[in-house]
């Protein structure tokens, strides 16, 4: 099952993708970190987000680029945060993929939902401003754009968080052929 999950800066997302995978009752939860630690602030946060994730039981792998190269077993649960981060990681890091990040970050994300038994991706609505900003900022936003459309084409379900509200947008179901 792959289930995308989006919204605003501090909608709740980050929290009902947690409880998401928890509600799967599998044994081996993985949590893949894409925030890339660049100052004290930073990987204060992390430490902070590790600690409040100690109790589900989240094996916590960081992955700033190169999604594609990760190796995970096929019975987990894994939750992937954030997407925003993974694509600028991809963008911007000298490891990168540079010009290439829409086709390395959805073939990292196909291998993943291929692989592991349920998959949770958290993404961010950044568009919806209205504001113009420099050409590389516009750049980063129209790839993060792309990745979060094919995601949401692949996805069994996509849900957008509001004021810590899930609202389901899309969600596949399952029926039995037997039946038909």
């Amino acid at each position: 099952m792959f289930h995308l999950i989006t919204g605003g800066s501090g909608s709740g997302k980050s929290a009902y993708a947690e409880s998401c995978i928890v509600g799967f009752d599998g044994e081996k939860r993985i949590y893949i970190a894409t925030m890339y630690p660049f100052d004290a602030e930073s990987h204060e946060r992390i430490r902070r987000h590790r600690d409040m994730r100690k109790e589900k039981k989240f094996e916590t792998i960081e992955c700033y680029t190169g999604l594609k190269e990760l190796a995970l077993p096929a019975d987990a649960d894994v939750l992937l945060e954030c997407m925003s981060n993974l694509t600028a990681n991809e963008m911007y890091q000298p490891d990168g993929a540079g010009e290439h990040t829409v086709e390395a970050v959805m073939e990292g994300v196909k291998k993943l939902s291929q692989r592991v038994h349920n998959l949770v991706v958290v993404t961010n609505e950044v568009f919806s401003d209205g504001i113009q900003y420099d050409p590389d900022t516009m750049r980063y936003l129209k790839y993060l754009g792309d990745i979060n459309c094919r995601m949401a084409e692949m996805a069994d379900q996509v849900t957008e968080v509001v004021y810590g509200i899930p609202l389901t947008k899309k969600r596949k179901v399952q029926t039995d052929e037997t039946n038909l």
